[in-house]
């Protein structure tokens, strides 16, 4: 029996099998078809308008001033830990771009401030920089294939 014998079937195994660099697939055609993120901050305002002016992203205001901001694109890592460091669980948000010194220099430009120099972790080049709430988020350059 496969996906389109299945009552109420979707009709294609595609939409639940894993794509490979070499699937050429319809994106629409996937079950997911993008995630959202959530930070939480004790000065949500300053952030918002931090994405909104210092990142530039484009958004969506909800009703109130509440506002969904749309990223060009996303992905989803898996990483191991031993429970405590970080806990498991635990979930991160990183930006990443394709020439890390001119997008470091350009949003410094923008007044962000950034935390470290930017160092090579192996999966690619690393900075981190801060924002509104007291927290740092990651920017990196991926080594690997997006």
């Amino acid at each position: 029996m496969g996906p389109a014998d299945v009552p109420g079937g979707i009709g294609r195994a595609s939409r639940f099998s894993s794509r490979t660099p070499d699937d050429d697939s319809d994106v629409e055609d996937q079950m997911i078809r993008g995630m959202h993120a959530l930070f939480y901050s004790t000065e949500e305002q300053a952030l918002r308008d931090f994405i909104k002016d210092k990142l530039q992203l484009p958004s969506t205001d909800t009703g109130g001033g509440w506002l969904i901001f749309d990223a060009p694109e996303a992905d989803l890592g898996v990483h191991p830990t031993d429970g405590t460091s970080p806990p498991s669980g635990t979930a991160d948000i990183s930006f990443y771009c394709d020439r890390i010194e001119e997008t470091v220099a350009e949003l410094k430009s923008r007044g962000v401030e950034f935390t470290q120099d930017v160092e090579d972790h192996g999966y690619g080049f690393v900075t981190y920089f801060k924002v509104p709430g007291g927290f740092n988020v990651q920017l990196y350059e991926p080594r690997y294939q997006k």
